[in-house]
């Protein structure tokens, strides 16, 4: 597949897949039209990047389904100027989407090989603006808080505490909670001490591991 035909290929998904099923956010769009999908997938992939759904990436991880990663960023209401954290790098694929319109990304991954491989892609890319951590993304990362967003790409039991508590007033969490089959994506916008919770739509995500989340042993 040649340059013209990937454009194409990724042109086709924001309009077919995407903005067709509602996602209208402009800068969103713009992102998902340019970040390169198809260098966030391992090879044997390459030709499936742009398809309906998500794509294994090693570590028993996955990149999630293009509709999806543009319905998460879309539910974090980004401007351009704000600190974000995400929860879950896998290939870097959301990494690159919000940097490309946050003014800071930091992204947790539990998987070294995995982590050290996204940044490699992301400064390949030229992406200046993010920071790829190993670790337990479940914690969050109060080092840099707090977040005016948090994206959580994998699914949790609940919604950890600690996570809105690393929010700015204002901010917002984004995240899949239910079982290990089926979850709800969730946001939930801190205002002050009180928190507002919205339900958006049904989801199925790996499993968030981590002292906030689900043990090990509960999902092997």
């Amino acid at each position: 597949m040649n340059q013209g035909n990937r454009e194409a290929k990724r042109s086709q998904m924001v309009e077919h897949q995407i903005q067709s099923r509602g996602v209208q956010d402009r800068l969103v769009l713009d992102a998902m039209r340019k970040v390169p999908r198809h260098l966030f997938v391992p090879d044997e992939r390459v030709d499936s990047a742009y398809a309906d759904r998500p794509l294994p990436i090693g570590c028993g991880q996955t990149i999630s389904q293009p509709y999806m990663v543009a319905v998460m960023t879309e539910a974090l209401a980004l401007e351009g100027h704000e600190n974000v954290l995400e929860i879950g790098t896998g290939s870097g694929y959301q990494a690159a989407i919000l940097a490309e319109i946050a003014d800071h990304v930091v992204s947790l991954e539990r998987q070294p090989d995995l982590a050290g491989a996204a940044a490699e892609t992301l400064k390949d890319l030229g992406y200046v603006n993010v920071e790829i951590l190993v670790g337990d993304g479940s914690k969050g990362y109060p080092e840099r808080a707090p977040y005016d967003g948090i994206v959580v790409t994998a699914g949790a039991p609940d919604m950890p505490h600690v996570l809105i508590e690393q929010l700015a007033d204002g901010g917002r969490l984004v995240i899949p909670v239910g079982n290990s089959f089926h979850q709800t994506l969730t946001r939930v916008t801190r205002r002050g001490d009180a928190r507002e919770i919205e339900k958006l739509e049904g989801c199925v995500f790996v499993p968030l591991i981590g002292e906030y989340g689900w043990k090990e042993s509960e999902v092997e």
